[in-house]
């Protein structure tokens, strides 16, 4: 495995893979990598001739006061994940790196970004879409894996692609849990056992709603009221929001009779975590 921490040395790489005629996937993380992030790098791994993962805490997609100091970072333990599963290039710039001095130029999907996750932590999505289209840029991937566990973010960066006639395929995969049903998550590892123990409330949360649509109910309203209520059961889980929206404008749906996404937002302690189900016709897949 190749690691690069310049970024013309790897556009270079990127150029000589493709003069070759090979096909480049491509996983943005953000490092502290987990079973989630190993799914999408076999996936890649399945699905082109070469595997990048990028491993950068992006700055600019934290807000003052959020947890970019103490973010998760084990490079060495990344890298030995990374070799185990044959990846071809890791990518671990610095931030001065990728946002040199006078660096002022900024990517922004309007209406899309300032919803759910958005509106709590204005700018993020800003930040995130930034850093994905530098990414794109750099490697030129042919395809760009993302997990539904940040399920917002695979649909911003869908439009951005979209709206931007980037030559990337996006290929979003299912979440991956633990065996307690909490959705694998970097931040996981801040919590306390007995934070732990309640935030196993989340996936509960969203099977009891995903059983209720399965039953037939359509109401979105009867549906977040019953995330609301299994949460409610752990005083230590401050709920950020429930919402069921369209996969399209991440509008409130007002019935629940095709494709959306149930997603929420909660805080255990100092720790914030995000978890959802997809919304889809009987017998269709995701979206």
């Amino acid at each position: 495995m190749k690691i690069i921490t310049e970024v013309e040395a790897m556009a270079s790489l990127c150029r000589g893979w493709k003069e070759k005629g090979l096909r480049i996937g491509l996983v943005p993380t953000m490092g502290g990598l987990h079973e989630g992030h190993l799914s999408l790098v076999r996936a890649a791994r399945a699905g082109t001739d070469v595997v990048v993962v990028s491993i950068f805490v992006n700055p600019t997609q934290f807000r003052p006061g959020e947890d970019l100091a103490s973010y998760p970072r084990d490079i060495e333990r990344d890298m030995s994940l990374l070799e185990n599963e044959k990846v071809d290039g890791m990518f671990h710039p610095q931030p001065e790196t990728m946002y040199p001095e006078g660096y002022r130029t900024y990517v922004e999907v309007h209406d899309f970004q300032d919803k759910l996750c958005g509106a709590v932590r204005p700018g993020h999505f800003r930040g995130v879409c930034t850093v994905v289209l530098k990414l794109f840029n750099i490697v030129r991937p042919d395809v760009a894996y993302f997990g539904w566990k940040d399920a917002q973010q695979v649909l911003v960066v869908r439009r951005m692609t979209a709206d931007l006639n980037l030559d990337t395929e996006i290929v979003a995969l299912p979440l991956v849990r633990d065996p307690d049903g909490l959705a694998m998550s970097t931040r996981n590892a801040y919590l306390s056992p007995d934070e732990r123990a309640a935030a196993h409330l989340l996936s509960k949360s969203l099977a009891e709603a995903e059983a209720m649509i399965a039953a037939g109910e359509t109401d979105p309203r009867a549906v977040v009221a019953r995330v609301r209520n299994v949460l409610a059961a752990a005083p230590e889980i401050e709920i950020e929001y429930v919402a069921a929206v369209d996969t399209t404008n991440l509008e409130p749906l007002d019935r629940i009779v095709g494709e959306g996404l149930l997603a929420l937002a909660a805080r255990i302690g100092k720790t914030r975590l995000i978890d959802n189900i997809l919304i889809h016709p009987k017998g269709e897949a995701p979206c």
